[in-house]
């Protein structure tokens, strides 16, 4: 991986970051200002929490990210210590899906919220899950890269010992 491709992803993923923290603050206190006394007021809280947690989803995949480009700039992605990421990165896809369903069913009972959106927001929620179910395969293509790895490592030895 480049200098410039690691210096744009990290400059990409500062942003988000960011952007996140912004909107995890300040946006989410808006919009618990304009949820009272509205249409949804009975169900502020929990919209609120599933918001809050659904941001922390993404910092956490984002941070997460950022320990892998590491390893890829350094060359070691393909060890062991990837997987404790990856792993955080699958289940983080997970509960996110989860906790876009959970808003869909906070949202659908009554008329405050039209049936479609609920709709859209189950199909998101699959969407999501199927991040984390790619991610998952590509888990098992990292545990592949990491067997050949040690298999070349050993492979090498046996071969500096014979000459």
């Amino acid at each position: 991986m480049g200098k410039i491709t690691v210096l744009a992803l990290r400059a990409a993923l500062v942003a988000l970051l960011a952007g996140s923290l912004f909107v995890q603050t300040v946006m989410v206190a808006l919009l618990a200002d304009d949820m009272e006394g509205g249409v949804l007021a009975d169900r502020r809280v929990p919209i609120l929490l599933i918001v809050v947690l659904g941001i922390g989803t993404a910092q956490t995949v984002l941070v997460c990210v950022w320990r892998l480009v590491n390893m890829v700039r350094r060359g070691n992605v393909f060890s062991d210590g990837a997987f404790r990421y990856v792993h955080v990165v699958i289940g983080a896809f997970t509960a996110a899906a989860l906790l876009v369903f959970a808003l869909g069913v906070v949202l659908a009972p009554g008329e405050a919220v039209a049936p479609g959106v609920v709709l859209l927001l189950g199909g998101i929620s699959l969407a999501v899950f199927a991040v984390a179910l790619i991610v998952l395969v590509l888990r098992m293509l990292l545990a592949q890269a990491v067997a050949r790895e040690v298999e070349a490592t050993r492979m090498q030895a046996e071969l500096a010992g014979v000459i």
